[in-house]
């Protein structure tokens, strides 16, 4: 799974996701694109679900990129826990999406079988999804 190697600091504050995406909202590498449409925490364990039912529906053809990486720390306490005694340990890794922002992105493949790969990946996001072509790409 996507974690950072090292970071500045252990735990962060959760803060709100709101606004649309700054950048990322084009697609740069590939001719297809799963781009959120609702922001969201996507965990590091349902980008790789996202990853394994997009490469296993393309069975290993055309080429796949992933435009968002989870950096932040999601702490949480243990199961009854007093109230107080500081923050918890960082349990898993998250990555901000905001709306507009092209989380995949597919080549070498068609069209369908494209627009299959991303439904099967989207079902297994916590955001809501559309699929996106490169503008002049026709079939």
């Amino acid at each position: 799974m996507l974690s950072p190697k090292r970071t500045k600091y252990r735990k962060q504050f959760k803060g709100r996701i709101h606004g649309m995406a700054k950048g990322g909202t084009e697609l740069n590498f590939g001719t297809y694109g799963l781009k959120a449409t609702t922001p969201g925490r996507v965990s590091a364990r349902q980008i790789e679900a996202a990853r394994r039912a997009i490469t296993r529906h393309m069975r290993r053809v055309g080429k796949l990129w992933i435009r968002v990486f989870p950096d932040v720390p999601v702490s949480s306490k243990p199961a009854e826990v007093r109230m107080g005694s500081g923050k918890g340990s960082p349990e898993w890794w998250a990555a901000r999406v905001k709306p507009g922002r092209v989380m995949f992105e597919l080549e070498g493949v068609n069209k369908e079988m494209a627009r299959e790969a991303f439904r099967l990946a989207s079902t297994k996001l916590p955001v809501q999804t559309r699929f996106v072509t490169r503008i002049g790409e026709e079939d």
